[in-house]
């Protein structure tokens, strides 16, 4: 059996549109960097109210998934540019808790989920209220929440 501290740390960033969602990948992405780690990119395909129409909804679950492997093939880009490895790439079909519990739970090398706060009235934003809130006590690997509104010099300081 390997020695499982041989092995890189990966930190997982779940890729939305977001502008925060920049800010969780190049901390991510700069943490990997500094301690040997890989970053992994989860993209989730959330399913549409079209379910009745199914040619319809087939139609746009393709050009949802086109849309989610050319955001990935982009930030993979920037990725590499700034940890000097390319990312592993997650795209999923389903609610976004739901595949990302069950990423986490399937994939045991995930090392620490990164998310970065919403910076809106509403709060931080769904995903980090419930896994920072009602899940935080049953999550399997670390959650960094890092702060939404954070600049490129104060995350180049921090990670």
């Amino acid at each position: 059996m390997s020695d499982p501290s041989a092995r890189p740390r990966i930190f997982l960033v779940v890729v939305d549109d977001s502008e925060e969602m920049r800010v969780a990948l190049r901390y991510a992405a700069l943490r990997a960097r500094h301690t040997g780690g890989r970053l992994a990119l989860l993209y989730v395909i959330e399913p549409s109210d079209l379910q009745q129409w199914i040619a319809i909804e087939t139609l746009m679950r393709e050009e949802r998934r086109e849309a989610a492997e050319a955001l990935l093939l982009k930030l993979s880009s920037e990725v590499a540019d700034l940890c000097g490895s390319l990312p592993i790439l997650h795209i999923r079909e389903g609610r976004r808790r739901d595949e990302l519990l069950a990423l986490l739970e399937e994939e045991p090398d995930i090392s620490v989920l990164v998310l970065a706060a919403g910076t809106g009235a509403e709060g931080p934003g769904p995903l980090v209220t419930h896994l920072v809130g009602k899940m935080s006590g049953k999550m399997r690997v670390p959650v960094t929440v890092v702060p939404g509104s954070l600049s490129d010099a104060q995350i180049a300081a921090l990670a």
